[in-house]
């Protein structure tokens, strides 16, 4: 068996690169590799070799400032020095994702990258060709998203492959999951996206819990978790920013079941040790048995404000708020109301659908808590005293999972689990020299 071999995590691309040192590059454990013709080939300093490739300091370097610009985590050089070995690591897997793909003949073709490169813009409200922009202002080589995307790929298309031919999801299965699903379908539900890093042996237990708080303390500064789960997330829904979708919270294991259980919409989890490694988790929304959402709820609002100067005295807020009280008895219906908004502030007051997920937390409670028909207590807004009135809303329809949606569901769990034994496996056995 090969073994791994981590010298030293490197420093080098801690305050940038310099291009003009080099080494010369190990041999392969293979053979050693034939001398290339002089002036053929440039120059490049060695950060990894895994097994017959090499990962040059510049590849490490352009991927941590991917992993920052993509994550808005501040590059400063502390962060880089937190983040290169993991960085690293990713890279070292990545090249043995795409090794062992290309040894069982698949790959991806230029279509399926572009499309997903593609997806990545769209997700990241980018136009067409925009990423390619965004990584040249930043210094960052064009090869560094190529790779990542397509390790992605050929590492589902093989995971997915093998699964499918060694554990299949069964027929029965999809019934006795749909008849679960069925007998439970009242039960509160929680949209819930992941973060999972593997802890293949006990050493790497402090390191690993290490990442995982610096992590957190990241995206409570701002980072996003979808981009954070992109970049360092080893679960297969990395892929779409860790989402899992909508589950009840006994369908995931004792551990993350506990920790889900009590969070509400927003709420990001500490790191959640299991045996396979450590989660972070977040809750995106939730919503009543059946699938329904209040936040999904389509409210028809009519708002009269009633205005206020930058900095009103006392005495205009009393006045304002004397309107507005006026405007809440007077008003029988939206029409009402809106005649009266509009004759004292045109252009303030308003009529129009809102989702109820586009209105502020705040006020979100309040106005979905009216009745249609029902005038609001006079609100402080920031151009003066609002009431809100409800005509009409529109709940949203229960949501009934499909037999694709459990077949999918079903397969992610075997994928996700074959892959962290094949990774697992792949890393014990590849010569891996991490060098400065």
């Amino acid at each position: 068996m090969k073994g791994i071999r981590w010298f030293c995590v490197l420093t080098i691309v801690l305050c940038g690169v310099s291009q003009a040192q080099t080494t010369a590059p190990a041999a392969s454990p293979r053979g050693p590799a034939a001398p290339a013709p002089e002036g053929s080939y440039p120059e490049i300093r060695i950060a990894a070799v895994v097994n017959d490739d090499v990962i040059s300091v510049s590849d490490l370097a352009s991927r941590i400032r991917m992993v920052m610009l993509s994550t808005s985590i501040p590059d400063t050089p502390q962060a880089r020095q937190r983040l290169a070995a993991q960085v690293l690591r990713q890279l070292i897997d990545e090249k043995l994702q795409i090794q062992e793909a290309k040894h069982k003949n698949i790959t991806a073709t230029d279509a399926e990258i572009k499309k997903a490169i593609a997806t990545i813009e769209q997700q990241n409200n980018m136009k067409p060709g925009q990423i390619d922009e965004i990584l040249k202002a930043n210094g960052i080589e064009h090869s560094a998203m190529v790779q990542q995307v397509t390790a992605s790929i050929v590492w589902a298309k093989l995971i997915r492959q093998i699964a499918a031919d060694t554990d299949p999801v069964s027929d029965e299965e999809v019934e006795d999951t749909l008849k679960r699903l069925k007998q439970n379908e009242n039960d509160p539900q929680s949209r819930v996206a992941e973060i999972f890093l593997a802890v293949d042996n006990p050493q790497q237990d402090a390191e690993v819990l290490a990442l995982a708080n610096r992590l957190i303390d990241q995206m409570k500064q701002g980072a996003r978790f979808s981009a954070v789960a992109q970049q360092f997330s080893q679960s297969a829904t990395a892929a779409v920013g860790g989402d899992i979708g909508w589950i009840q919270p006994d369908e995931l294991s004792p551990p993350l079941a506990k920790a889900v259980g009590p969070m509400r919409p927003g709420e990001l989890s500490p790191p959640i040790r299991t045996p396979a490694g450590y989660y972070i988790l977040l809750v995106l929304d939730q919503r009543n048995g059946r699938g329904v959402s209040a936040d999904d709820t389509v409210l028809h609002i009519v708002q009269a404000v009633f205005p206020l100067p930058p900095q009103p005295s006392e005495e205009a807020r009393r006045a304002a708020l004397a309107e507005a009280a006026a405007a809440r008895t007077e008003a029988k219906n939206c029409q009402d109301l809106l005649r009266i908004g509009k004759a004292k502030a045109t252009q303030l007051s308003s009529e129009g659908d809102l989702r109820a997920s586009q209105i502020s937390p705040a006020m979100r409670s309040v106005v979905l808590g009216l009745a249609v028909g029902q005038p609001s207590e006079p609100i402080l807004q920031k151009n003066g005293i609002g009431v809100i009135m409800v005509c009409k809303k529109t709940e949203p329809k229960p949501t009934v999972a499909t037999r694709d949606d459990v077949f999918e569901s079903l397969m992610r769990e075997r994928v996700d689990t074959l892959a962290r034994r094949y990774m697992r496996d792949l890393r014990r056995s590849a010569y891996v020299d991490v060098r400065v």
